[in-house]
């Protein structure tokens, strides 16, 4: 029956199981953000290579999540599962040990890579082995915790930091990894539900190649003398798209079947996903920065900051998938929309150079409530609107939400903060009394980051309390070009739920008959001999 409700024998250690694997590709995400002041010191490095050390797990992770989600779907997902935990151990300590931070940024986009095997493969069991209420509720606790965890990665870094260099932050997935390893051969079923068709991998390839290549120009957009670059990176992508949507239309088992992504459940869902998911990781990313560069933050005190996101998204998700089932996805995801879109508004006006932790704790709080009731009605109306033989493709899209939502909204908001500050430090180089006495070089490094212009401050102690000074006044009119950017985001997302997702009542028929279809034999499955 379509309305069954269904959950796997032992289905409370099994998922338990998954959000701990959940948890070792969720807590990368966040981990960085603090230590981004230490590893800029320690590298001397410019914001846009700050912005690549915080979005190159994103980056990892969202270029590959599709086409690694159809392989677990193919050859098994459990294995993809213990691959990706396996791979994400060498990452992480090449990424703690770095020497350069070319070699960071390399180490922290193979740790996507391990996260991309892993993470789509949690979705795609839930989705495989729960059904009916019991999904909605499974679904809400993986989506709420990896939210929380990605949240709580800021506050366990900044302990550690309080006693260790930047590269210990790290580390802190190694414990949780060598807990999973044994958990996941033991306790998660093997080939449930699995599919037949071979793999597209030369979608998958050319999916790889349009989300890096998107990803990328966003991050150099800002960098000076960079349009080449920019522009290459934009063509590249574009090409890629092109292609990978001729090929997904042509190939006879598509990576990724444009004709489901077309319903408008599912469609829709993944874009207010993006954002939704996006405006959580921009506001941690430029947040953890302004709270110890604007407001002198400890490490410690900018981690605790931010725990009033991660305890309204749990104490929020379970409500969400009640409201999901009893007012529908849509009413679900503009109530959380409303709170995202309040959070961003807090963060523009609220967060100045003598903003009191109140006002913090309050704009972290509107965004964990959002993302609290938001993340699962756009996790639930994927899984819905898609086969369960390829819940890889929803399992692929729902990660994409928040991994390729964090990457393009940390690369936006990283852009035009790094824009935003290198103008107003011009600027304020320009408007100084003896400006004609600063050299190009110590110009250069003034605009180049906060980081930088700390470190030039050291190098000038006289006229230190003055570089500081600018470099905070900077700093502030970048994060208001971001700010500025995710409030429209949000509003552009809220829009597009309110006028395309369709209302509860046609949300449910939709919802039965794609579980109907579902329940046919599959044109291509072989016939019982």
């Amino acid at each position: 029956m379509s309305a069954t409700t269904n959950a796997p024998a032992k289905s409370g250690a099994i998922l338990s199981t998954l959000i701990l694997v959940a948890a070792v590709a969720n807590l990368p995400l966040s981990v960085a953000n603090v230590a981004l002041p230490d590893i800029g010191e320690a590298f001397d490095a410019s914001q846009t290579q700050l912005n690549l050390v915080a979005v190159g797990y994103s980056l990892g992770l969202a270029a590959s999540v599709l086409w690694l989600g159809a392989v677990g779907d193919r050859y098994g997902r459990k294995m993809m599962l213990l691959i990706g935990v396996l791979l994400s151990l060498p990452a992480g300590l090449v990424a703690a040990f770095a020497p350069t931070i070319d070699v960071l940024i390399v180490a922290r986009i193979v740790g996507g890579l391990a996260a991309g095997m892993a993470y789509p493969t949690t979705l795609a069991l839930i989705t495989a082995l729960w059904s009916g209420a019991a999904r909605t509720r499974s679904i809400a606790l993986w989506s709420a915790t990896g939210g929380a965890i990605s949240a709580l990665g800021p506050l366990l870094s900044g302990v550690l930091l309080e006693f260790f260099h930047w590269g210990s932050v790290f580390l802190l997935t190694i414990p949780l990894i060598l807990v999973a390893i044994p958990l996941v051969i033991k306790v998660v079923p093997s080939h449930v539900n699995e599919s037949t068709d071979p793999v597209d991998n030369l979608g998958g390839f050319l999916s790889v190649i349009l989300v890096g290549g998107l990803i990328l120009a966003i991050n150099f957009a800002a960098v000076p003398d960079a349009g080449t670059l920019v522009l290459g990176l934009v063509i590249i992508g574009a090409a890629a798209l092109i292609a990978f949507v001729i090929r997904q239309r042509k190939a006879k088992n598509p990576l990724y079947d444009l004709t489901i992504a077309a319903r408008p459940i599912f469609w829709v869902a993944a874009c207010a996903g993006i954002i939704v998911f996006g405006a959580l990781m921009g506001a941690m990313f430029i947040g953890q920065q302004y709270l110890q560069n604007v407001l002198g933050y400890s490490t410690l005190e900018s981690g605790f900051a931010i725990l009033p996101a991660a305890i309204f998204m749990v104490l929020l998700a379970p409500r969400s998938a009640k409201l999901v089932e009893t007012r529908g996805a849509r009413f679900t995801l503009l109530v959380g929309y409303v709170a995202v879109l309040l959070g961003f508004l807090t963060m523009l006006v609220l967060w100045t150079g003598s903003a009191g932790y109140w006002a913090v704790g309050l704009g972290y709080a509107f965004v964990g409530a959002g993302v609290g009731l938001a993340g699962t009605p756009a996790s639930h109306s994927l899984t819905g609107a898609v086969p369960v033989r390829r819940a890889g493709m929803a399992s692929g899209t729902a990660d994409l939400q928040r991994d390729l939502g964090g990457a393009i909204m940390q690369s936006i908001l990283g852009a035009l903060l790094t824009a935003g500050y290198a103008a107003s430090a011009a600027k304020l180089i320009g408007d100084a009394p003896d400006a004609d006495q600063i050299t190009a070089s110590v110009q250069s490094q003034l605009t180049k980051s906060f980081a930088s212009a700390a470190n030039v401050a050291q190098q000038y102690p006289q006229y230190s309390d003055a570089i500081i000074k600018a470099a905070r006044e900077s700093f502030e009119q970048g994060q208001t070009w971001a700010y500025l950017a995710g409030i429209i985001a949000v509003a552009i997302g809220a829009v597009l739920v309110f006028f395309a997702f369709p209302k509860f009542e046609r949300e449910k028929a939709l919802l039965a008959q794609y579980r109907a279809e579902d329940e046919q034999p599959s044109p291509r499955a072989p016939s019982a001999a």
